[in-house]
């Protein structure tokens, strides 16, 4: 019982951990929090799940500067979940068109990394990347709340190298 207390106990030090030195980069490069547009293109919710899950009292990323918005236009980051469905594809296009530059993609989960179990499908464009430019990939299915914030992690370097801040 004290080991799965001990656990949890380094568990939470290590997210802390993570989430200041995400703090700190999303303060380096934005002078302010992250606004995050979650864009499910025809998913199963699983990665919606996830995402919800990672603004409840454990992970509580609005602490470590990340929000969910609702409008494209004031989003840094797209992450984009499930299969680009051919009905989604045009909304996808014009949610990235609203998306003030610079932004972020970020591809959520195996069906936007690839297509998923519905890949080469007749109703799929497969990955996300097929239609617009991704940034970083999550990998799962559905990823964890401690996966997205590594993904987040991982984008913010590359979002840096892009706009020349590193």
């Amino acid at each position: 019982m004290a080991t799965g207390t001990q656990d949890k106990c380094e568990s939470s030090d290590v997210l802390e951990q993570n989430g200041a030195a995400l703090r700190t980069k999303i303060s380096k490069i934005f002078g302010r929090s992250l606004a995050i547009r979650e864009v499910d293109t025809g998913s199963c919710n699983g990665c919606e799940v996830e995402i919800y899950a990672t603004t409840y009292p454990f992970y509580d990323m609005e602490r470590f500067g990340l929000h969910v918005v609702a409008s494209p236009r004031h989003a840094d980051m797209l992450m984009v979940t499930g299969v680009v469905t051919r009905n989604m594809e045009h909304a996808l296009l014009q949610t990235y068109k609203a998306t003030p530059s610079p932004k972020l993609v970020v591809a959520m989960g195996s069906c936007a990394i690839s297509g998923g179990i519905f890949k080469d499908s007749f109703a799929v464009k497969n990955g996300v990347d097929k239609i617009i430019p991704v940034d970083a990939y999550i990998p799962g299915c559905p990823p964890s709340p401690r996966a997205i914030i590594h993904g987040i992690m991982v984008a913010l370097d590359k979002f840096a190298e892009k706009i020349n801040l590193k």
